[in-house]
């Protein structure tokens, strides 16, 4: 559920990069400020007030704006008319955002694409997550296993914000799972992961250090 453009591709392929605060100062939206447009006619009414109410939890925790855009070169275009849930990674200085929601209308869902298309990864992909988790490889189905790489430190930042469970960005314990198999085990007994009901504390935390600045 998270595009990467080839120029992040490639850094996240490599160690020889200095690209931080998730992915990098270049990804961030300038001045806080996402301009987009909803397809209207991929959603019903609902739909569309399901993802404002999204943007909503987001601007009411945060520096950050959701603004309709106008002529705006650089904005986020929302579709449901492609397969599945997903968004590209950051603000796009050479092209149009795109996030596509299609059958995922749980609203931490539609948060958790939201924040991809402000900057933020896999809570499961975080340089530290073998301390809190295991991936279990031979429970995953082929051609998923890019949803469970690690990332090093250099390549993406934790903030200072501690690896958190309730994230809305971590994925459930059974995601891409062979016939429903635990595809990620936490070490700590009796957690659990990937609710997706809304951003937890430490995620407004990362968010408001990746956006710190409100204008």
């Amino acid at each position: 559920d998270m595009v990467l453009n080839s120029e992040q591709t490639e850094a996240l392929d490599t160690d020889k990069t200095d690209h931080t605060a998730l992915i990098g100062p270049q990804y961030l939206w300038p001045q806080n400020t996402v301009y987009y447009v909803i397809k209207t006619e991929d959603f019903t009414a609902q739909q569309q007030d399901q993802i404002k109410a999204g943007m909503a939890e987001i601007a009411a925790n945060s520096c950050v704006k959701f603004v309709p855009r106008t002529t705006q070169k650089n904005y986020v275009y929302i579709t449901g008319n492609n397969s599945g849930c997903w968004a590209v990674l950051g603000y796009q200085t050479n092209d149009i955002n795109y996030l596509n929601l299609n059958g995922c209308w749980v609203h931490g869902s539609i948060v958790h694409e939201l924040l991809h298309t402000l900057g933020f990864v896999h809570m499961q992909s975080s340089s530290d997550r073998d301390f809190y988790v295991t991936i279990d490889w031979s429970a995953i189905q082929d051609g998923a296993e890019g949803n469970f790489v690690r990332y090093w430190s250099i390549q993406i930042n934790d903030l200072g914000v501690p690896y958190d469970y309730e994230s809305v960005m971590h994925y459930g314990a059974t995601a891409f799972g062979i016939n429903g198999q635990q595809t990620i085990i936490p070490h700590e007994p009796g957690v659990q992961i990937g609710l997706r009901e809304k951003m937890s504390f430490k995620d407004i935390k990362r968010l408001n250090k990746l956006y710190p600045q409100c204008n």
